[in-house]
């Protein structure tokens, strides 16, 4: 979903507007408004509070969350948690933009409040970004974050889903290359001879491996490693492959 699709559906928002006109009741396809009384305050889509405001036809009335005091304890409960906190809408960025930037003069304090929302959306970015950069060093497949508004979700559409392609495409190159760089892994001190795991190994030095390493009787390869492990801390060295 574009941002623009998600500003469409939250244009869909009911907000109250106080009309200087009167007019009847009008039908659109999203519902029944109306009749419209002048100074009578009435619900309205966002859509149609700011296209009347445009006209001049309207006061928008400030909702409920848009707050100083509200807003400001929102701020400080996201900047303690490490968490998401839930929003008062879930499209607040979409009307804060719409409201304040239209009807500005009608929102008490409004340059204060846009200070806020901007800096609750900084804060909640940030820790989009920390989860995200987490759920890639950790090599996790998946996450979940609670209560994130549709427009933050969006926000990171362009990245994370290339990121986590890309290193699913590293770890199956690293699991194909695995097979090939474990079979030559002994190396004597001073020689350049490659000795295989799979090479003959003394039957002593493997039975006295499978007692310390515990491993079953018919456990060949358990025991196998082991041996090798075992002769290599006197006399090889380990080449073990970095991923």
């Amino acid at each position: 979903m574009d941002p623009y699709e998600i500003e469409f559906i939250g244009e869909n928002r009911i907000v109250s507007i106080i009309p200087n006109f009167s007019h009847d009741k009008i039908f659109l396809i999203c519902g029944e408004f109306g009749p419209f009384r002048a100074g009578l305050p009435m619900n309205v889509p966002l859509w149609l509070g700011v296209m009347l405001k445009q006209k001049q036809k309207c006061r928008i009335v400030a909702p409920d969350w848009m707050d100083i005091e509200v807003l400001e304890n929102i701020k400080e409960e996201e900047k303690k948690s490490r968490f998401f906190t839930k929003m008062p809408n879930e499209h607040y960025m979409v009307e804060a933009k719409l409201i304040l930037g239209t009807a500005a003069e009608d929102i008490p304090r409004a340059s204060e409040i846009k200070t806020i929302i901007k800096d609750i959306w900084d804060i909640r970015m940030s820790k989009l970004r920390t989860s995200m950069d987490a759920l890639m060093k950790t090599g996790g497949s998946y996450g979940r974050l609670d209560h994130l508004t549709m427009m933050e979700i969006n926000s990171v559409k362009p990245l994370l889903p290339e990121a986590m392609n890309e290193l699913h495409r590293i770890k199956m190159n690293a699991r194909k290359t695995m097979p090939s760089s474990l079979n030559t892994t002994v190396s004597q001190p001073g020689s350049s001879q490659i000795t295989p795991l799979d090479a003959p190994l003394d039957s002593a030095l493997l039975d006295s491996a499978r007692l310390n390493s515990g491993a079953p009787k018919n456990d060949i390869s358990t025991a196998r490693f082991a041996a090798v492990r075992q002769s290599c801390t006197n006399r090889y060295y380990i080449v073990i492959p970095v991923f």
